[in-house]
C-alpha cells in the first residue's frame, strides 16, 4: 500500500469515527436519556447535567480527530516521520489523558452528588481504561515518530 492509499484509508476511518460520534452524541445519548427518564421519572433531574457532561467529553475527541486528519494528510504527502507528526501525536495523548481524567472526576462528582449509580461508576472505569490505553498508545507513537524523524534527519545529512 502506498502513502496516498494509506492516507485515504486513514482519512476514511477518521471521517467514519466522526460520523459515528455525531450519531452517538446527538441522537443515541439524548434518546437514551429520554427513555431512561420515562421509565424512571425520579431520574428526570439527572438528564441535562449528564447530557452536558457527556457532550463536553466529545470536544477533546473531535480535536483528536482533527489532529489525526492532519497526520493522515502528512502521510499522504510522504512526510510520515516528522517532528510535526510527533507533536500532533503528543497533543492527542494529552487530549486523551485530560478527557479520561475529566470523565473519571465527573463520575466521582456525580456519585458524591447522589446523581450516579454505582453500576454506572463501575462501567465508567472500563471507559477510563480505554482512555488510558489511547493515551499510552499515542504517547508511545509520538516517541517512536520523534526518534524516527531524528534518524531520518541524520540519514538525510549523511547522504
Amino acid at each position: 500500500m502506498n502513502q496516498h492509499k494509506l492516507s485515504v484509508c486513514l482519512k476514511s476511518v477518521i471521517a467514519g469515527m466522526g460520523v459515528c460520534g455525531l450519531i452517538v452524541y446527538l441522537y443515541v445519548l439524548p434518546d437514551w436519556g429520554s427513555s431512561l427518564t420515562e421509565s424512571y421519572p425520579e431520574f428526570a433531574s439527572w438528564r441535562w447535567p449528564w447530557l452536558v457532561f457527556l457532550w463536553v467529553t466529545g470536544v477533546p475527541c473531535y480535536a483528536a480527530l482533527v489532529f489525526g486528519w492532519k497526520i493522515a494528510a502528512h502521510i499522504g504527502q510522504d512526510r510520515s516521520f516528522t517532528l510535526e507528526n510527533a507533536r500532533l501525536l503528543h497533543f492527542i495523548a494529552r487530549l486523551a489523558a485530560g478527557d479520561t481524567l475529566y470523565f473519571f472526576a465527573g463520575n466521582i462528582v456525580f456519585m458524591l452528588l447522589n446523581m450516579n449509580h454505582p453500576g454506572i461508576l463501575l462501567l465508567s472505569l472500563l471507559i477510563c481504561f480505554v482512555g488510558v490505553a489511547v493515551t499510552v498508545t499515542a504517547a508511545c507513537l509520538s516517541h517512536l515518530v520523534r526518534k524516527a524523524a531524528k534518524l531520518q534527519d541524520e540519514s538525510d545529512l549523511t547522504v
